[in-house]
C-alpha cells in the first residue's frame, strides 16, 4: 500500500553522505510507489513537497551558540538548558505542522537522532515521536560516541534521551556491523544494517560528454599525465598524507594527486600541513575545490565549475587512504565508475566490505614497496586493470546495488506498518 514518506533531516542539499543516500532511499521508494516530502534546515529539493526550516539547519546561528557551550566542557549553565529547550519546543511544533501538511504517514530520520551537530532538533524529534508513536525509521550514519570532538561534552542527558531515543516503536537501520553491536550495548536497540548503495544495475554512461570532456586541461594537467584523484574533504580522518607518499614513493613526474573537496568544518590547519608536505616531498598536489560543486555552471570569472561525478571518468586512480569511515563512499563510486582504488584497510572495510571479494591494493597503516607496484601494474597492465575493475563491479552489483536497497526497504515498511 503506498505511504507518504517524510524525510527528516537538518539539510537534504549537496554531496554530503546523508544528502546523497536520502534521495537513494527517496528514488527506491517510489519505484515501491511511495511518495517522499522533505523536512530540514537547508533543501534542494522539488519545493512543492519540501517543508523548509532555517532553525533546524546546524549552521543556524541560535544552535551555534548552544554547540559553542556544550562541546569540549563538562558543565552547562541553566541560560544554555533554556534555550536548548525553547528552541526544541519551536521545532517540534515545525514537525507536527510538517506532518499535518504533507499528511505523513512515515517518517525517516536521516542521521538527526543520531550525531548531535543539532541538539534542539534531536530533542524535538524524541518528544515528538513519544508523544505520536508515529511510524518512524531512524536511519543512522555516524554516531556521537564515533568522533572525538563529542565525547567531552556537558549534554549526557540529551545524548541519552535522543541519540537515539530508546522508542520501541521505531525502527533502527544502521550502515555497518560494528553500529549494531555499539547500539545494542549501549542503549539496548535492536537495528537493521542496510549498507550504502550505487545504481549499479545501471552503469554509468561512457558516451562524450560536451560540458565536461575538458577537466583535465581546466584543473591544470596535460594530456599524458595520470591523475590520481583523492574525492574527499580535506580533514585528518582521510589520511591524506598517505596519498602524498604514494605518488612521492611512484617517483613518475606525470602523477598527479588532484584533491576535489575542500576543508570544511575542522579547521584548515591539515590543509596548510599537505601543502607543505607536498612541497617537500616534490609531489605535483593540486587542489580544485574551488572547480568543483554540487552543480554545472560557471563562475565569476566565467570558467566552468564542475561536479565530482564530472571528474571521476577522468582520473586514473582513486585514493582513499582513510583512518575511519562510517561505510566508504568513495570506494563504491570508484568502483561504480570503473577505476582502480587504492585504500588503508580502516575497520569497516575490513569487516563490512573486504570479505566480499573485492580486489584492490591495501595499506595497513602507511605506504610500502608492495602497494606502489600493485598501483603500478594497475596503471601500466591494460589488461589486469580491466579484469580488476570488472571483478570489482559484479561483487559490488551483488551486494550493494539499489535491489538490495529496495528488498530492505520493502521489509522495513512492512514491519512498521504491518501493510505489504
Amino acid at each position: 500500500m503506498p505511504q507518504r514518506i517524510g524525510f527528516i533531516s537538518t539539510r537534504f542539499a549537496g554531496t554530503d553522505g546523508v544528502s546523497l543516500e536520502s534521495a537513494k532511499w527517496a528514488r527506491v521508494l517510489w519505484d515501491l510507489r511511495h511518495r517522499s516530502y522533505w523536512y530540514g534546515g537547508r533543501l534542494d529539493r522539488d519545493p512543492g513537497v519540501s517543508f523548509c526550516v532555517p532553525e533546524a539547519h546546524f549552521a543556524f546561528p541560535e544552535n551555534q551558540w548552544i554547540n559553542e557551550r556544550i562541546w569540549g566542557r563538562t558543565h552547562r549553565s541553566p541560560l544554555v538548558s533554556r534555550r536548548i529547550r525553547d528552541l526544541a519546543e519551536y521545532l517540534k511544533e515545525t514537525i507536527y505542522s510538517f506532518v499535518k501538511q504533507y499528511d505523513v504517514d512515515i517518517l525517516i530520520v536521516q542521521n538527526a537522532l543520531t550525531i548531535p551537530m543539532h541538539v534542539p532538533l534531536g530533542v524535538a524529534l524524541a518528544e515528538y515521536l513519544a508523544e505520536t508513536h508515529q511510524p518512524c525509521i531512524a536511519h543512522h550514519h555516524d554516531f556521537y560516541w564515533e568522533r572525538q570532538r563529542f565525547s567531552v561534552n556537558a549534554i549526557p542527558d540529551y545524548l541519552d534521551s535522543a541519540f537515539p531515543p530508546r522508542n520501541y516503536d521505531m525502527q533502527h537501520v544502521v550502515i555497518n556491523m560494528a553500529a549494531i553491536e555499539e547500539l545494542s550495548w549501549r542503549k539496548g536497540i535492536p537495528a537493521v544494517l542496510l549498507p550504502n548503495v550505487f545504481d549499479f544495475e545501471n552503469p554509468p554512461s561512457v558516451t562524450d560528454d560536451d560540458y565536461a570532456h575538458d577537466v583535465r586541461e581546466s584543473l591544470g594537467l596535460n594530456p599524458d599525465d595520470i591523475m590520481i584523484l583523492q574525492p574527499t574533504r580535506i580533514v585528518p580522518r582521510k589520511g591524506i598524507e598517505h596519498a602524498l607518499k604514494l605518488v612521492q614513493m611512484l617517483n613518475n613526474p606525470r602523477c598527479k594527486l588532484v584533491i576535489s573537496h575542500e576543508a570544511g568544518d575542522e579547521g584548515h590547519e591539515y590543509h596548510a600541513m599537505l601543502a607543505e608536505m607536498a612541497s617537500d616531498m616534490g609531489v605535483d598536489l593540486l587542489f580544485v575545490s574551488t572547480r568543483v560543486s554540487e552543480r554545472r555552471h560557471l563562475d565569476a570569472d566565467g570558467n566552468k565549475v564542475y561536479t565530482l561525478w564530472d571528474l571521476y571518468p577522468h582520473a586514473n586512480l582513486i585514493t582513499y587512504p582513510s583512518l575511519y569511515e562510517g561505510f566508504g563512499n568513495a570506494f563504491l563510486e570508484a568502483v561504480y565508475f570503473k577505476i582502480p582504488v587504492v585504500l588503508n584497510r580502516y575497520s569497516i572495510y575490513t569487516r563490512d566490505i573486504e570479505p566480499k571479494g573485492f580486489v584492490a591494493p591495501v595499506m595497513e597503516g602507511f605506504v610500502t614497496s608492495r602497494i606502489v607496484n600493485e598501483v603500478r601494474r594497475l596503471l601500466d597492465d591494460d589488461d589486469y586493470r580491466q579484469s580488476v575493475i570488472d571483478h570489482n563491479y559484479r561483487i559490488a552489483a551483488r551486494f550493494y546495488s539499489y535491489s538490495v536497497l529496495r528488498r530492505g526497504l520493502r521489509t522495513l515498511i512492512t514491519n512498521i506498518t504491518g501493510l505489504d
